[in-house]
């Protein structure tokens, strides 16, 4: 996929793509997007040992911060991106050696739980925000 191009506006019915063609485009976009930002910040990764490592830091934060009232909003979105990089780095690991890296499949394990964990945490702030809201009669 050519990295310049622009993206149409109009709906996948109003320019005659099928719909599944239109999100199989997006995906591709979007891990495009995350291979271009991926190398930009960790340099050229071709056997995933960064992307590894990137996973399983960013997977450890999310699990740490998951239930901390505030800081639990952004370990959210870590948690998130430590399951992208570490499916990314799973793939690429496999690609250079024929098997998964442990770091790579820790930091997916670690990112879907700082993920479910940070979920939870933001679910009880929500709930402790309205029943704060509800007492003082706000």
């Amino acid at each position: 996929m050519d990295e310049n191009k622009i993206v149409d506006a109009t709906t996948p019915e109003e320019n005659g793509t099928p719909v599944a063609d239109a999100v199989s485009d997006a995906a591709a976009a979007v891990n495009n997007v995350i291979d271009v930002a991926a190398n930009k910040a960790l340099g050229p990764d071709d056997d995933g040992k960064k992307l590894s490592i990137a996973a399983l830091v960013l997977g450890i934060l999310g699990i740490v911060g998951g239930w901390i009232p505030v800081v639990g909003y952004f370990t959210l979105v870590l948690a998130i991106l430590g399951i992208i990089l570490g499916a990314k780095g799973r793939a690429k690991s496999i690609a250079a050696t024929g098997k998964a890296s442990g770091m790579a499949t820790a930091g997916l394990v670690l990112g879907i739980i700082g993920t479910a964990l940070g979920a939870v945490g933001v679910l009880c702030a929500a709930c402790a925000g309205a029943a704060l809201c509800a007492a003082t009669g706000v």
